[in-house]
């Protein structure tokens, strides 16, 4: 008579192997925290960098790449974080999610996650000056008045000829022979309008246009104050254009997918695909800062 034995004739220890191989193989795969970081470090990312993208705050993004769930506040914002943060490092959040409900005890029942977890992300102030649209607006009436006045140039009858925003006058006779509209009072040529359409722009400041032509990319824009201008995906022929009085702050996620024209030139450097770059560029640009 056999004792301790299972109804279907085989020992308890017969299936201790298997258990073992499991748990060993769950030893071997990375922390959930560790994944995260990992993927961050290999994007060349900072947490500040994530943190700005995601905008997850600074010191819960730390306590998730050290496996502490505990500043989420909960298993609902929990997940909500480690989805966040797992796209933001390119990284599928679902074997992420698996193995955070098996050690908290499986996924629990539907709650309002999404306005919870929404009021836990920090939010940018909703009264506060919308700075892009200014700019944006700006950079229009600029163009605007620029285009205005090389139409409205031609017309005049031997009077005193318009003259755009920082440009100067010639005091004295006027050159009886027309100057081609095509050419800079510089002699340089105009520049394309298919490469830039902020070549216009007041040359007393700076102005960055960022295009995704070959792909889409994360970007970051920051003003010579470190105001965020932008932060986010721009999809694939998406652009944005910047501008400020001294400097602009760029990140760029996937420098290979992005084209750049500074202060109406083109910028012909060749990124690699997936390489981030930071970069900085001023009045006295195309140069990189």
């Amino acid at each position: 008579m056999s004792i301790g034995n299972s109804p279907d004739g085989n020992s308890p220890e017969d299936e201790r192997p298997f258990e073992e191989d499991r748990d060993e193989r769950e030893a071997e795969r990375p922390s959930i925290g560790r994944a995260l970081q990992q993927a961050r470090i290999d994007l060349g990312l900072t947490v500040d960098d994530v943190s700005s993208a995601t905008r997850v705050r600074i010191a819960i993004v730390h306590a998730i790449e050290q496996d502490d769930f505990a500043p989420c506040g909960g298993d609902v914002y929990a997940r909500g974080h480690i989805r966040t943060l797992a796209r933001a490092v390119r990284v599928d959040p679902a074997p992420l999610l698996a193995q955070y409900e098996a050690g908290h005890g499986g996924r629990p029942a539907p709650t309002l996650a999404a306005p919870l977890f929404e009021a836990e992300r920090i939010r940018p102030d909703r009264h506060g000056p919308n700075w892009t649209a200014a700019m944006v607006a700006a950079i229009v009436v600029v163009i605007g008045f620029v285009g205005f006045t090389l139409f409205s140039g031609g017309d005049d009858d031997g009077g005193t000829p318009a003259v755009a925003e920082g440009a100067t006058p010639t005091m004295g006779k006027p050159d009886s022979s027309p100057t081609p509209k095509n050419d800079r009072a510089d002699g340089a040529p105009k520049p394309d309008a298919s490469e830039s359409a902020i070549a216009a722009a007041p040359q007393n400041k700076v102005t960055v246009r960022v295009s995704a032509d070959d792909g889409r990319s994360w970007i970051s824009a920051k003003d010579h104050n470190g105001r965020l201008l932008f932060d986010g995906l721009l999809e694939q022929g998406d652009s944005k254009t910047f501008q400020d009085k001294e400097k602009i702050d760029l990140v760029l996620g996937d420098a290979g997918a992005i084209q750049l024209y500074v202060n109406g030139t083109k910028i012909d450097d060749k990124w690699q695909p997936g390489a981030v770059e930071r970069l900085t560029y001023t009045k006295g640009d195309p140069e990189a800062g």
